[in-house]
């Protein structure tokens, strides 16, 4: 597990992110397994609390649900042996955005809105959760290295 902890106060080491240089940013890197899913819930809920999102506040529980499902789906359809997931949390006044990127490139979920009916999904409904709660989902390719990035928004007002 390798951390990429950025000092908010330090404009400096945001270049390039501009819509969050008001904001917070954890980055962290977990083992691609149940017990790294759960570990990564566990410091975003902290992470949240500190950075002034309270514990349960609507807000927080759904920030953590969507950060919680898109690591377990990352550990259940985007395990590679040997590699890691890497989970990205960027807050704002107004926004929470989650970033998951794993290393399996070739399973990716369909593109938001195009999620199967719940009776007609034949695995978890996951996506379907991360759909109905957060502001905005999608996924890209991932940049600088094989897999793709699973992210979502949630609203924080």
């Amino acid at each position: 597990m390798t951390s990429n902890n950025l000092n908010p106060t330090d404009t400096t080491q945001l270049s390039g992110v501009s819509p969050y240089l008001d904001g917070r940013i954890f980055s962290l890197r977990f083992t691609s397994t149940a017990r790294g899913a759960r570990l990564a819930r566990r410091l975003v809920v902290v992470r949240l609390d500190e950075w002034g999102v309270p514990y349960g506040t609507e807000a927080h529980e759904t920030t953590v649900l969507v950060a919680a499902e898109l690591a377990v789906n990352a550990v259940r359809h985007g395990h590679v042996p040997g590699r890691d997931f890497h989970l990205s949390l960027r807050v704002t006044a107004e926004l929470a955005r989650i970033e998951v990127s794993d290393t399996r490139a070739e399973r990716v979920p369909p593109r938001p809105g195009r999620l199967p009916e719940p009776e007609l999904a034949e695995g978890g409904r996951g996506l379907l959760l991360v759909e109905g709660l957060a502001e905005r989902w999608g996924w890209c390719p991932r940049i600088g290295a094989p897999g793709k990035t699973v992210w979502a928004e949630c609203a924080l007002t």
